[in-house]
């Protein structure tokens, strides 16, 4: 074991010769340390790591995952799965993120950065110990100390770099359905939007836009004369965004294809040929994304869509999903046929059915393919994690050669940290359960912790059939999410906001329009967020130290200044909250009637109809809000509402930038500082702007302790 000091901080302890991941940007010093601090070490052929838990430390982190932002009680396998039933038994999703903090007595993370399978058993087998079991001794781990919460979360990504930052207009609304099959589909539905008055940034492509679901074509048949129809949809006020999935079909003449054998750009298999496998246009290659010479021609391809007016992306089927393999297709055919004149009883019954299940995803496919990494062969089990997170380097990287200073939407399914600095990330193919909206909200500070701002979950589910009332309380949470985007799988229930009834329809509206006006406020909440490497949703813990804090999951923090609560349970008219301090209810059904109520400090049940969204103002702290708009190029900021709660003195820093470039790494942007000060029964308003050639008022209402609302507008 080597020791590192980063910094005096976070400390690396290297063993063997690990595969560089690049999730770490930042090197270190030799220094001489003996043992892991706060873990206990088991060597071998495999690391295993013990820690002894408090009664009561909680342990927060590990991304996309199930379960709660208290992960105590849990055990979790660190290995990207093509998994869609999200049920509480599952171990793994699509992401593998393996950075914890544990917030007890003693206060640090641990990040363990291993490529391949991971088991984090946190009080699962023995209630008291947290154990990580690595399969191999060729790894790095880092311990990240800090006073606090926010200062272990704020050195774990300083070592990891800057986080994604998508074009402003990725923080609209997004409309997206497998099953929008032509350009004349996708029309109906922007226009849609339009006759209904709801605001709407993009549409998606899923892969009924290709030819034979061959990534980088697109079918004339369906979508003749793609460029100009791309063209059309943004006059509209619609972008769209198609997905690319992560295999090349197997097809003579097909330009990918032949490309990737001919400079042997895909992943091989033990004989050294390309490796077989099959996802949606059947058989295909697998672009071995670890080789940079491949993930530089990949990344190029984006290019042809590029070209045609495309603006953004979506990876996908990137774990890799794997349909079946020959290999595992034969057995399982031949297992049937061994059967097929048998009395099939409990155990082969269950034996045939498991042959069909167990062909995809299966683990011995995983093993059977390879990398090449530096000249070496590595069989792909062992970086199994990296897969999607370099598919989605190699378009970002794709992106900067084009467009160099061109910001595009990008996110993908599978990921492993370091992934953040070039996408985002969405949860996967979730379901239309009640028990999913919980699930998001919880998920949304782990994925933080973990580097990942832009993300969020496929709101009203993807799988299954969603009533009225779930797509509004799912879309109630998400318009406070960075990504907020509706997705649904062909054969469900249309969830679009205008499939629904009159009064329905209208309420998610409202919701939608609420988003674009909360836009100052969570695009400058963002941005600060990346800038200062801090994070956007955070648990009440990070802000708040009592002990109830620590033990509330289903409220969050957002950005500096609001706290939400959201509804999530079938037929609810109201929730129970916790409020560690005194704070200004806004209960909004529309954006534009603004009365509050200041709601005492402890535990409260609100009331909270269909139709209305619970908003908490934190003490002495500012929510900016805009205007509304069909998108948000539309949207017209030349005067902002400022919500104030104010008890002496309260300061809020806004930040805005043109949006679409790269500029604001060169210090362009806008920031306005407001400080507010409490004089008696009056308020003296200070305001200093620097880059600011767009707003030139700001409306007041400053609300005291007692309720009393004050109104003013200060000129800029």
């Amino acid at each position: 074991m080597i020791t590192y000091a980063i910094n005096e901080k976070v400390i690396k302890y290297r063993f063997g010769h690990p595969i560089c991941t690049d999730a770490v940007v930042k090197a270190g010093i030799e220094i001489k340390k003996k043992g892991i601090e706060f873990f206990q070490l088991e060597e071998g052929k495999t690391i295993k790591l013990s820690y002894k838990m408090g009664d009561d430390d909680i342990v927060l982190g590990l991304g996309e995952n199930q379960r709660g932002m208290n992960k105590r009680g849990g055990i979790y396998e660190s290995f990207c799965s093509d998994d869609p039933l999200h049920t509480s038994d599952k171990k793994s999703l699509y992401g593998a993120h393996n950075f914890l903090i544990i917030d007890g007595v003693d206060k640090f993370g641990v990040f363990i950065d291993y490529p391949g399978k991971v088991i984090f058993d946190i009080g699962f087998t023995y209630k008291d110990y947290l154990e990580i079991f690595i399969g191999d001794n060729d790894l790095d781990i880092y311990i990240i100390k800090g006073n606090s919460l926010k200062e272990i979360v704020k050195n774990f990504l300083n070592i990891i770099g800057d986080g994604y930052v998508p074009p402003k207009w990725a923080f609209g609304y997004q409309q997206c359905r497998w099953s929008y099959q032509s350009a004349i589909e996708v029309e109906k539905i922007a226009d849609s939007f339009l006759k209904y008055d709801i605001p709407c940034d993009a549409i998606y492509l899923d892969i009924d836009y290709m030819e034979d679901f061959k990534d980088f074509t697109i079918s004339e048949e369906r979508f003749p004369n793609f460029k100009d129809f791309v063209k059309k949809m943004k006059k509209k006020g619609f972008r769209l965004i198609p997905i690319i999935d992560a295999g090349v079909k197997i097809e003579k003449d097909y330009d990918v294809y032949e490309e990737g054998v001919k400079n042997n750009y895909f992943c091989l298999d033990e004989n050294e040929k390309p490796f077989v496998a099959a996802v949606w246009p059947g058989r295909v290659h697998f672009p071995d994304f670890l080789n940079p010479n491949a993930r530089r021609w990949f990344g190029l391809k984006y290019k042809l869509l590029i070209d045609c007016g495309i603006e953004g992306f979506w990876n996908d089927m990137n774990e890799p999903a794997i349909f079946y393999t020959d290999r595992g297709l034969k057995k399982a055919i031949a297992h049937a046929k061994e059967l097929e004149n048998e009395n099939l009883d409990i155990y082969t019954f269950f034996s045939l059915k498991d042959s069909f299940i167990k062909l995809s995803n299966n683990i011995d496919d995983y093993k059977s393919f390879y990398h090449t990494i530096d000249g070496e062969i590595v069989n792909h089990y062992k970086v199994h994690n990296l897969y999607g997170y370099n598919m989605t380097r190699a378009a970002s990287e794709g992106f900067k050669k084009i467009a160099p200073n061109k910001r595009f939407l990008l996110f993908s399914r599978a990921s492993y940290i370091g992934m953040h600095r070039y996408s985002g990330v969405w949860t996967g193919d979730n379901h239309s359960w009640w028990e999913h909206i919980l699930l998001n909200i919880k998920m949304m500070p782990s994925l933080n912790i973990c580097g990942f701002l832009y993300s969020g979950a496929d709101t009203g589910g993807f799988n299954e059939d969603a009533n009225a009332q779930l797509v509004i309380r799912w879309s109630q949470f998400s318009l406070f999410t960075p990504l907020f985007r509706n997705h649904s799988a062909m054969g469900t229930r249309n969830q679009e906001p205008f499939s629904f009834d009159e009064e329905s329809k209208n309420i998610i509206k409202n919701t939608i329009k609420l988003r674009y006006a909360l836009l100052p406020y969570i695009y400058s909440e963002y941005m600060k967020a990346i800038i200062n490497k801090d994070i956007y949703f955070s648990p009440l813990s990070f802000e708040y130290d009592d002990e109830m804090s620590k033990r509330v999951e289903n409220q969050l923090l957002v950005g500096d200044s609001l706290m939400i609560s959201p509804v999530y349970e079938e037929n609810a008219k109201g929730r129970y909250v916790y409020l560690p301090e005194d704070m200004l209810l806004w209960k909004v059904e529309d954006y534009n009637d603004r009365s509050y109520q200041v709601v005492k400090a402890g535990h409260r049940y609100l009331e909270v109809d269909f139709s209305e969204i619970p908003i908490f103002i934190r003490k002495n702290k500012m929510l900016v809000l805009g205007k509304s708009a069909k998108n948000v190029e539309s949207i017209d900021n030349g005067e902002l509402h400022v919500i104030a709660f104010v008890t002496d003195k309260a300061k809020y820093i806004y930040y805005d930038d043109d949006g679409k470039s790269y500029d604001y790494k060169r210090g362009i942007y806008t920031q306005i500082v407001i400080e507010i000060y409490k004089q008696h029964e009056d308020y003296y308003i200070n305001v200093d702007s620097t880059g600011n050639d767009q707003i030139e008022k700001l409306h007041f209402d400053i609300v005291d302790i007692n309720g009393k609302i004050v109104k003013k507008t200060v000129n800029i």
